[in-house]
């Protein structure tokens, strides 16, 4: 039995390490003019406030989805899709003109030029504190991270009928009236530290798309704490296209109903 034991302590200490290894980890990229930042170094930067993070993407990309934190400016003008890149003017204004505040760049995963692009500009435009997290929204996503959702966007998200609603509210308020075809996992069923019986519950009972855990999962609640809450709890086990809304739900009702009038 004490063989046993510290034959399991070593599986579970080479697991957590290996996890923490791949928290750790950069596409090491070779004659980069930007030094990369790994999924737990951004985790830190954004615990401790120590950096802008800014999502070099489009606008509506960043609206349908983006870490939590990030930031996004205007596209330099002229510019055909394929060669896309922020604005450099619009990232100093941004910062009021400070080119040496710190910044992290991210865009759409190890193939995305968007971020390495926006960098070389920043560069010769004078910033001295650039760095880049060129995993980005899907390396983000991958290592369970939830991502966050601006109203803007849900009208656009309402189109896609394969989405799941979740409702973050109490029990007694989903009974009140949520949006169509809404699940509901409330917040108070999360017991953080714990076995989370209540996303257990929700695989086996079908809240959960067991069957396509890369379905897009949009998680709304009274608040933004209370979504985020709940989204970090899906992401975290292993739903790989988990964001929330962080304006409240009668906000975000509003705006998909008044979406729905104008597409009648």
């Amino acid at each position: 039995m004490k063989r046993l034991i510290l034959v399991l302590a070593a599986v579970l200490a080479a697991t957590a390490a290996s996890a923490q290894s791949v928290l750790e980890a950069t596409l090491a990229e070779p004659d980069q003019k930007t030094a990369e930042v790994s999924t737990g170094q951004l985790r830190q930067i954004l615990a401790e406030s120590r950096a802008v993070l800014l999502d070099a993407r489009p606008r509506r990309e960043y609206a349908i989805s983006h870490i939590p934190g990030a930031l996004n400016v205007a596209p330099r003008p002229g510019l055909p899709p394929h060669l896309y890149v922020s604005d450099v003017a619009e990232v100093a204004r941004l910062l009021d003109g400070a080119r040496d505040r710190p910044l992290v760049l991210y865009c759409n995963g190890p193939s995305c030029g968007k971020s390495r692009r926006l960098a070389a500009e920043l560069l010769d435009a004078g910033f001295t504190n650039v760095r880049r997290y060129q995993l980005g929204a899907p390396g983000w996503r991958a290592l369970g991270g939830a991502m966050r959702t601006l109203p803007e966007a849900l009208p656009y998200i309402a189109g896609d009928q394969t989405a799941v609603w979740i409702d973050a509210r109490e029990p007694a308020a989903f009974a009140g009236g949520s949006l169509p075809g809404a699940r509901n996992i409330p917040r108070s069923g999360l017991r953080p530290g714990k076995d989370q019986g209540v996303m257990r519950e929700a695989k086996d009972d079908g809240r959960l798309p067991m069957e396509d855990h890369n379905t897009r999962i949009v998680v709304f609640g009274a608040n933004g704490p209370e979504a985020r809450a709940v989204a970090d709890a899906i992401a975290g086990e292993s739903f790989q296209n988990v964001s929330f809304v962080a304006a409240p739900f009668a906000d975000v009702r509003g705006i998909l109903r008044q979406g729905s009038r104008r597409a009648q």
